[in-house]
């Protein structure tokens, strides 16, 4: 299927939406997710979120990880939890960024992507 014609499920849309607000259960901050199954084939969604500290980017990513596991959603692959100041989340047809707020500033996925459309999620 060429790029911009991807159709994404619904039920992809919503465990995004369901991850967003366990993150913000969490105090999160600057959560957004960006549609990206117009201009990759990498996957549909990265959802970006922001903690103020290592031990928040951790509890945030853990809570995500273990409630979605309750709607049977399990991730693919995890990277970063020990050290938490990146955390990414592979669910394939989504991924979880949590950031300690410095690091995202430093890697500016949204800029990268900048041509994705996004969907904002209030803190």
């Amino acid at each position: 299927m060429p790029a911009g014609s991807k159709k994404i499920r619904p039920e992809i849309t919503e465990a995004v939406e369901r991850a967003a607000e366990l993150a913000l259960e969490r105090k999160a901050v600057d959560v957004v997710a960006l549609d990206l199954a117009s201009i990759s084939g990498a996957t549909d969604y990265f959802l970006l979120a922001s903690g103020r500290s290592d031990v928040q980017v951790k509890a945030i990513a853990e809570n995500i990880v273990e409630r979605l596991k309750d709607k049977e959603i399990r991730p693919e692959h995890i990277e970063g939890l020990q050290g938490s100041r990146w955390v990414l989340i592979d669910y394939i047809d989504f991924v979880v960024h949590v950031f300690h707020e410095e690091a995202r500033q430093f890697y500016q996925l949204e800029l990268l992507w900048g041509d994705a459309p996004r969907l904002e999620f209030e803190d």
